[in-house]
């Protein structure tokens, strides 16, 4: 069985889009081969700066043939049915057959289609794949009409088994395959031939190209740890700094250069946004004083001179760059030595934050008030909760977060820090943009919590107000994210903040109501990724208080746990049965059986066991719950279990009697509403 290498050489391809790149192309060439009928056994694809490369293992050398029958129109049909027919299957009225059926006699079309070669497949897949292949940007060239994102040079596409190797005959536009390819642009000029992928992979790394980006990126890491270690310091690590390096290399060669000394008192974290937004350099770190010292720049070849000409150009580069951000960093200092950070914040007025919501200052003042409101819930002073709040925003207006917008909150921990701002202030400023993904830490320290929290509720509250929700796919306001941060931050800390009476003075009650069950809706998504059931939060979710998400998820939780249990299943049971019994009893005769059940009309053990359980049970799951001991609750219903299973067992509730009728059936409401006190069992699945 042959296999298959397909190259698509050109000039360099964005490291943003290698990746996706690859993926298409094994997915349009893997689906059109199966498509086609061609199976196969594996495929790898491959992305360098200059190339795509695909192979495809265990290809048969031949589509099969098939053979399909089509039923047509009955016979007798309309001329014009047939003549539809006929042109759907492809064949003449003289390939149709007559068969008789129970409902009748109808045409039927045998289509016989013999197999093609391999190659002839691949040929019609590939020359489709590349004038369809999705590149988010791609350009025209000379005077030609295919489009891909840079030039494309050369395609190499062969099969190859034990027999040896062919070239697939193909031309798009001029560009005919073959099986020659070419190695580093500079360190192995000109072309050779391949023969197999394994001959290709092998030459490529002769002529200074790594294929596999794994490979260029292990190599990146490793030799750039080793540099830094040999120094006493450290990289810092950046995977998606990593990952965009090692596409835009071939032959991936780290360097380690100097920082000048007078950019050393720079934050690390400018230090580490200017070379990694300008220039791709990994930082260096001195864990001893904390600092980046140096840095790390991957050239894409080997020199003479061992990178001296290259380090010595990039530092020159760097040296401009970090000049900037030190001028960026001594204004803003002065602006804040000068006026405060309150001072530095007063550009925010000027500032619109949405027509609809006021400016940026606005925003500031509602965060502020509603922090205040918030900090005794969470163990924060208020006045220092107000105070953090108020210069949070405030390195929204600095020069540094202007030319870096990713530094903000960092660069406001700094400013705070000079402003002379403390007893968490300047923590709170850098943190309360937390947690910024599902990943992220949450605030822990009490005015970083009071902070966070009310920045989110702010604008979560805000935007609901003026009817501005997430749609679908669409959040341009990122209020699901805001929303789980909130959950997050609440439930991580185990704080108890009912939302309800924060979004009750700021909405009317219907929209309060919605911005609470689009909480809930988040909470479900969060809690599932838990691996709590999706009934299972519905069945919290319908008792009170159900505005405290921590309380909700304490109840989850043990609830979840609960229903683990031999006891907590066979009780769910147990309840679901009397619960149907009861409902059908009521829905037939008219009546609700809600109170009245008397021990004095129990007429077997069992009955009287049950009203006993009862009584004890309800004397603890209502304490229990009050307590907000869920746990507890969750006990004392499993007491249950026997004595309704028993009940169950020896009693008929529909009895001739129809006093002792009633009585069972009232007994059944109160197991109901002992069962409902802990959770809503009726909303459990099944």
């Amino acid at each position: 069985m042959p296999d298959l290498l397909i190259e698509l050489f050109s000039e360099e391809i964005p490291a943003r889009m290698q990746t996706r790149a690859a993926a298409d192309l094994r997915r349009l060439v893997t689906e059109g081969l199966v498509e086609a009928g061609l199976t196969y056994g594996s495929a790898g694809a491959f992305a360098t700066p200059r190339r795509l490369a695909l192979t495809v293992e265990g290809l048969p050398a031949r589509s099969p043939d098939t053979r399909e029958e089509r039923r047509g129109p009955r016979v007798g049909a309309p001329e014009k049915a047939v003549e539809g027919f006929l042109r759907g299957a492809g064949v003449a009225r003289e390939d149709l057959e007559q068969r008789s059926e129970p409902k009748g006699e109808f045409w039927y079309a045998v289509i016989a289609r013999p197999g093609r070669e391999a190659a002839e497949i691949v040929a019609e897949v590939l020359e489709r794949a590349v004038r369809d292949f999705p590149w988010p940007k791609s350009m025209r060239w000379g005077t030609g009409s295919l489009r891909w994102v840079r030039p494309l040079h050369r395609i190499v596409c062969i099969l190859h088994d034990e027999a040896g190797s062919e070239a697939v005959p193909l031309d798009i536009d001029g560009l005919v395959a073959g099986d020659l390819t070419e190695g580093h642009r500079f360190m192995a000029p000109g072309a050779f031939s391949v023969t197999s992928f394994e001959d290709y992979r092998a030459k490529l790394k002769r002529a200074f190209v790594v294929l596999s980006a794994e490979e260029r990126a292990e190599v990146i890491a490793h030799e750039a740890a080793q540099m830094a270690f040999a120094a006493g310091l450290e990289v810092v690590e950046d995977r998606g700094l990593l990952a965009e390096v090692a596409g835009m290399v071939e032959w991936p060669v780290p360097l380690m250069g100097e920082i000048e000394a007078r950019f050393l008192e720079l934050p690390p974290e400018v230090l580490q946004t200017s070379m990694r937004e300008h220039q791709k350099f990994f930082s260096v770190l001195d864990k001893k004083s904390g600092r980046i010292v140096r840095f790390v720049t991957v050239a894409n070849r080997e020199t003479a001179d061992d990178g001296a000409t290259i380090l010595a150009g990039n530092a020159r580069v760097l040296a401009a760059r970090l000049a900037d951000a030190a001028f960026f960093w001594e204004n803003d200092l002065r602006t804040v030595r000068a006026k405060g950070l309150e001072g530095m914040a007063a550009p925010l007025a000027q500032v619109t934050f949405h027509s609809k919501l006021g400016t940026q200052a606005d925003r500031v003042a509602r965060i502020a008030a509603l922090a205040r409101e918030i900090a005794p819930a969470v163990g924060a002073p208020p006045d220092l909760a107000a105070e953090a709040a108020r210069v949070a925003k405030a390195d929204l207006a600095s020069e540094m977060v202007y030319e870096f917008p990713e530094l903000q909150g960092t660069m406001g921990k700094y400013y705070a820090r000079a402003a002379g701002h403390d007893d968490g202030v300047p923590e709170a400023c850098e943190e309360h943009y937390a947690p910024l993904g599902p990943s992220d830490a949450v605030p822990t320290a009490p005015v970083s919590v009071a902070v966070a929290l009310a920045d989110k509720l702010d604008t979560l509250a805000g935007f609901w107000a003026i009817d501005e929700k997430p749609t679908g796919s669409k959040d341009p306001f990122a209020l699901r994210r805001a929303a789980l941060g909130v959950i997050r931050i609440l439930t991580d800390n185990g704080l108890r903040v009912p939302l309800a009476q924060i979004f009750d003075e700021n909405l009317s009650p219907a929209q309060a109501a919605d911005l609470i069950a689009f909480f809930h809706d988040r909470l479900k998504v969060h809690l599932r990724d838990e691996g709590i059931r999706h009934d299972v939060i519905d069945a919290v979710l319908a008792m009170p208080g159900s505005d405290d998400l921590t309380l909700v998820v304490k109840r989850a939780e043990a609830l979840a746990a609960f229903l683990k249990t031999e006891d907590g299943e066979n009780l769910v049971q147990g309840f679901r049965r009397a619960n149907n019994i009861l409902t059908q009893a009521e829905e037939a005769d008219g009546v609700e059986y809600s109170f009245g059940a008397d021990a004095k009309f129990a007429v077997t053990d069992e009955e009287r066991a049950l009203f006993d359980a009862l009584d004890a049970a309800q004397a603890r799951i209502g304490p229990a719950m009050e307590a907000e001991d869920v746990t507890a609750a969750m006990a004392a219903m499993a007491d249950l279990r026997a004595p309704i299973d028993a009940f169950f067992e020896a009693v008929q509730v529909n009895a001739d009697s129809a006093v002792l009728r009633r009585n069972r059936l009232n007994l059944l409401s109160r197991i109901r509403t002992v069962c409902l006190q802990a959770a809503d069992l009726t909303r459990l699945d099944g």
